[in-house]
């Protein structure tokens, strides 16, 4: 881990490592290093050292390389859309958001004055009735002070969409930041955050200091109510169906049916609670703190959503508290790739359109196609096989994996944004508007059945992801490329890195939460008793494993909150190990040894290169707190150790690396 004093000093306009994506290479490698003790420094460990974090990044590895390839080529989309847009209506539109978060002499002219409608909605009420309507008016416009709305399929009827209702109002990435000590520093720092953020809206010190206090003392009541996020892991608990009839009388001085009315809600009979407690918790916080109170804290949720979008000294002031002090990085990214982020997340379908046009061919679909393929019939072959499952339960596994599918690169349809109206010279409008369309979309489509052709992820992203509603797994072109997959590269590299990926997926529909999830999409438990047990001890195991790791000194791994990753890790080595495996004794021609190392070897190399990384102490600490997900070096190594092949074909001799290969080893999947 690279320190800050360590990371040499960027001159502005200059950039480290844009554009540079290292794929799969034996040179990332510290061969001083015993594999069986610390496989992610013998696999990258002298990338590791050669590759400080750039001076605007909290991170840098493999994930950051390839996003940072994908801007680039965003970027030049872009430009070519500013310049020359040949009267193309989708050009029109993309050419003029971009140039409408370039033009910062704009931006820094206007002030707050882009704001002042939503702070009138947040402060212009003078009773609890008005509340009401000042907050769906808010949450249409993707301001979200309380809680937070959407839709998504109905996990019990996964055929429709239903409206979901769930905790939020909080500006810190988490419960915990109001609530540990561990976070009192930070707490001091967002106090003084909300004091000079007001007073640049012009209010005097004192008050701004005393609003300030307020605010916290507010969020952290809410902060009190929220459940944590382990427990927001628990989808059954998080499935409340409350009929529309019952909320009033449930909740009644929240006023939610007038609410539901306001935002538009369709005529349906229900909508999901996720928290049901909170709610109970918000009516006594509305009743507790004073209207001016509430009203302050709405009228800073409307500035601090805002800020990244305002004139320079609201901009550097949220990028000082939430970037500097929360995360570790130093200074912000050159003004084009936040503008680049900025459309991308807010017109993310057309502008993918044009990525895919430009930098997404078949073939990839086509061998990734095969590859999905092979690791399905390992997969299916593993659920017949399993000693832990009885016939009952393996008949309703297979049942499920049979009617799973895969997305690969892109919609077949691409969303229309062209009702948002973009205004060269309305930056923030611009934003509001996409949010607000993003907003009444979820609204309408609830009570509808659901569009099974929808994407949750824009096709230039670096991700993939399993839907349990849909039973299916989704990956993006903009992951599609090296290291994680290059199309007729080396097997052994593509299975062991989007091979891995793939499996990984597949795995989550019965990772701890995915399992309780049927064939047909809907929560259910179809799990018998026997078979339920088996698999918590199996994962108990897991999680005994990784809250045993300390990721910097008195900071452990949450092995409950990483847990369905974690168990999608280990799935997905194995299952891929496997499928390359049968691949090779197809194709024997493929057998062979590349720069020393053996196809099998290659493969787990290739797995732990993905995860390549250096990060930040204060980014590594909120992600503890708050990612699902291990941190790099582990998932780079912990799913390999517990993989039986890997022991034998990376001998290590020390009494250490016996002990390791000697150790309890887990295998769910």
């Amino acid at each position: 881990m690279h320190t800050e004093d360590s990371i040499p000093e960027t001159p502005e306009g200059q950039e480290i490592g844009t554009s540079e994506v290292t794929g799969f290479s034996v040179n990332h490698m510290d061969l001083s290093k015993d594999p069986l003790t610390d496989f992610a420094s013998y696999s990258f460990g002298t990338w590791a050292r050669t590759h400080p974090i750039p001076a605007d990044k909290v991170s840098w590895g493999t994930f950051v390389e390839l996003s940072e390839r994908n801007m680039d080529s965003l970027h030049s989309i872009l430009e070519s859309c500013l310049i020359n847009a040949n009267g193309d209506p989708l050009r029109l539109q993309l050419g003029s958001f971009y140039a409408s978060a370039m033009d910062t002499s704009t931006i820094d002219s206007l002030g707050f004055r882009p704001l002042e409608p939503m702070l009138k909605v947040a402060s212009g009420w003078s009773d609890r009735g008005g509340l009401v309507d000042a907050l769906a008016t808010l949450h249409l416009n993707a301001v979200f002070p309380f809680f937070r709305i959407s839709s998504a399929p109905d996990e019990k009827n996964s055929t429709v969409y239903a409206l979901r209702l769930d905790q939020g109002g909080l500006s810190l990435p988490d419960r915990d930041y109001y609530l540990e000590p561990e976070f009192a520093e930070i707490m001091e720092s967002y106090r003084a955050h909300i004091t000079r953020m007001l007073i640049l809206k012009g209010q005097k010190p004192d008050e701004a200091a005393l609003r300030a206090t307020r605010i916290i003392a507010l969020e952290t009541a809410l902060a009190k109510g929220s459940r944590s996020r382990t427990e927001l892991r628990d989808a059954e608990r998080n499935y409340n169906r409350i009929e529309k009839g019952d909320l009033d009388p449930r909740f009644p001085e929240l006023n939610l049916g007038r609410y539901l009315g306001l935002i538009g809600l369709p005529d349906v009979e229900y909508l999901i609670v996720g928290q049901p407690e909170y709610l109970s918790s918000l009516e006594k916080i509305l009743a507790e703190f004073s209207l001016d109170d509430v009203r302050n804290y709405m009228q800073w949720q409307v500035i601090c959503d805002a800020a990244p979008y305002l004139f320079r000294e609201a901009e550097e002031e949220s990028f000082d508290f939430f970037s500097r002090k929360i995360m570790g990085r130093e200074k912000q990214e050159p003004r084009w790739k936040r503008a680049v982020r900025i459309v991308d997340g807010c017109l993310g379908e057309s502008l993918g359109k044009l990525y895919v046009e430009k930098y997404f061919g078949p073939e990839a679909r086509t061998e990734m196609g095969v590859m999905v393929d092979d690791i399905r019939e390992v997969f299916a072959e593993r659920l017949k096989s399993l000693s832990w499952m009885g016939e009952e339960t393996k008949k309703r596994a297979l049942a499920k994996f049979y009617r799973f599918r895969a997305k690969i690169g892109h919609p077949e349809k691409f969303r229309d944004y062209s009702s948002v109206r973009i205004d060269r010279r309305d930056f923030l409008g611009n934003v509001s508007r996409s949010w607000k369309f993003e907003t009444e979309r979820q609204i309408k489509r609830v009570g509808k059945p659901v569009d099974r052709n929808e994407w949750y992820m824009t096709p230039p992203t670096v991700n993939a992801y399993f839907s349990p509603p849909e039973n299916e797994i989704v990956f993006p072109a903009g992951i599609l490329q090296p290291p994680f997959f290059q199309v007729g590269g080396d097997i052994a590299v593509n299975y062991g890195a989007i091979g891995a990926v793939i499996s990984h997926e597949i795995t989550h529909g019965y990772d701890d939460q995915g399992r309780k999830y049927d064939e047909l999409g809907n929560l259910n438990d179809w799990w018998t008793p026997d078979d339920a047990g088996n698999f918590k001890k199996l994962s108990a195991e897991i999680v005994d494993q990784y809250s045993a790791l300390e990721v910097l000194p008195g900071l452990h791994v949450n092995g409950e909150l990483t847990l369905g990753e974690n168990i999608a890790d280990f799935g997905g080595v194995s299952i891929a190990f496997e499928a390359l495996r049968r691949r090779l004794a197809r194709n024997p021609e493929l057998n062979k040894v590349v720069d020393g190392l053996t196809a099998e070897q290659r493969f787990f190399v290739a797995w732990a290169q993905v995860w390549k990384a250096n990060e930040r102490d204060q980014y590594i600490r909120m992600l503890v707190t708050v990612d699902p997900h291990a941190p790099p070096r582990f998932r780079a190594s912990i799913p390999v150790y517990n993989h039986p092949a890997f022991h034998d074909l990376f001998n290590g001799s020390s009494a250490e690396s016996n002990s390791v290969r000697n150790s309890r080893r887990v295998s769910i999947w």
